[in-house]
């Protein structure tokens, strides 16, 4: 008998869109494919992450992809996860948003974030102190700005005087916000102020970012329209065996090892203590979730169920797996988790 399904249960697909081997122009193209085949599947959103001088990303300009991946499709909700305030002036990253939202026909999911790496920052002269207090104040100009007007702002790193705003998002009062977190207290400000949370660790560790989630968000009374997400990330391959899905996604998670490596590595500078350095360890620390589909799917729903999330980031696309592959596990997901009968 299959598990029953938490309640509300939705799922979004998860992109670093790292270097695959393939020429940039033909992995984008094989994302757009991905991309229109999750909107026909019934996904609810593409995220997109952003990085920089890295084979780990190679979307830097997250919007400017989802643009593309707008005119794709219909019904797939799209956004950074997350765009980097830090490096963004908040004005440029509004309107950039506005853009998205319109082209998009108001499917856009805001994900804002500061960075992980103060390496990328660093290489467009953003110093590491800087980064907390940066990211602050880019954010506060942000949110600001969404209510429309003119604005005005003095803080230690941006000051506006007057500035008209022409142009606002689609969706009102603005787009979803996200934020990436593995931090109790970042969920409690994520709670507060009605942004979801996306967080990627052990089922029984992201139940902590739930649990002080849904915490804050039980004390307010506002009036939210819809129940936030509280995400779950995994990296997802289905084979038609065990033997055949471990086959595929051993040397793709390799792969995206050495990507993510690359900066690191580059800059002899310590990787986080957290990243899994072996196939095997990101199976066993459950980053990665790879088997037949029966198995695929009462694992999922055994950790989203541990976890308290509502809410399934599937990187269905990473290291070099091919597009037939990634395109064989959205399905599945879809058949075996999406369907009337799952």
């Amino acid at each position: 008998m299959r598990n029953a399904l938490p309640s509300k249960l939705e799922f979004g697909i998860f992109d670093h869109l790292d270097d695959d081997g393939c020429a940039v122009a033909q992995q984008y193209a094989d994302r757009l494919r991905l991309a229109e085949a999750c909107d026909r599947l019934g996904f609810y959103a593409y995220h997109l992450a952003e990085h920089h001088f890295t084979p780990h990303g190679r979307g830097p300009s997250p919007n400017l992809f989802l643009s593309s991946v707008a005119q794709r499709t219909r019904e797939l909700r799209l956004g950074p996860l997350v765009m980097l305030l830090s490096l963004h002036h908040p004005l440029r990253a509004f309107e950039e948003i506005c853009m998205l939202d319109h082209l998009s026909g108001g499917r856009v999911e805001m994900g804002i974030g500061r960075g992980s790496l103060p390496l990328e920052l660093g290489h467009f002269g953003i110093d590491a102190d800087d980064v907390p207090e940066r990211y602050l104040e880019a954010c506060e100009i942000l949110m600001a700005a969404m209510k429309g007007g003119t604005l005005f702002y003095q803080g230690h790193h941006f000051q506006l005087d007057n500035v008209p705003l022409a142009l606002m998002p689609r969706q009102r009062p603005y787009p979803p916000t996200w934020i990436a977190t593995n931090r109790t207290e970042s969920a409690r400000w994520a709670a507060a102020n009605g942004a979801n949370v996306a967080s990627v660790g052990p089922a029984t560790f992201v139940r902590e970012i739930t649990e002080a989630y849904r915490a804050v968000e039980g004390c307010n009374t506002g009036t939210a329209s819809k129940p936030s997400f509280l995400g779950l990330l995994r990296m997802i391959v289905v084979g038609q065996s065990a033997s055949h899905a471990y086959s595929l996604a051993a040397p793709a998670f390799e792969r995206w090892l050495r990507n993510f490596r690359y900066l690191y590595d580059l800059n002899s500078i310590p990787v986080p203590s957290n990243l899994p350095l072996t196939f095997d360890a990101a199976v066993d620390s459950e980053l990665c979730v790879v088997g037949t589909a029966a198995f695929v799917r009462r694992t999922l729903l055994d950790q989203l169920q541990e976890a308290g999330a509502n809410y399934l980031l599937c990187q269905v696309a990473f290291g070099d797996l091919p597009l037939d592959t990634s395109l064989f596990t959205a399905m599945t997901i879809q058949s075996e988790l999406m369907g009337p009968t799952a």
